[in-house]
């Protein structure tokens, strides 16, 4: 599943519409001058504003695919494709905006 890899800064947002972002950067692959995100870092969802029966927003996020062939000490990084889900709501994470200059699979 190749695509633009993310970076710190990328704009990220749960179904609802709640900004995430990642808890832990990895400063050893800048991407425009950001640091890149591991798809073993989870993320943190603030303004999440789905409450169907309770209040019960997205509040994490944790990526099940990242990539395949290019990894960063060991760990797979994220792409635009990447796959996630949202806890407790089940939700997924959906990128919107990240740089458009590295591209891996």
């Amino acid at each position: 599943m190749p695509g633009f890899l993310l970076q710190v800064g990328a704009t990220v947002i749960c179904a609802h519409g709640g900004q995430a972002q990642p808890t832990v950067p990895n400063p050893r692959v800048l991407l425009s001058g950001a640091p890149s995100v591991q798809m073993t870092a989870p993320w943190l969802v603030a303004g999440c504003p789905f409450a169907p029966v309770a209040p019960l927003p997205c509040v994490t996020g944790q990526w099940l695919v990242g990539t395949t062939r290019v990894t960063s000490n060991g760990q797979p990084l994220l792409v635009q494709s990447s796959q996630a889900i949202c806890a407790p709501t089940g939700a997924p994470l959906l990128p919107l905006v990240m740089q458009t200059r590295v591209a891996a699979q």
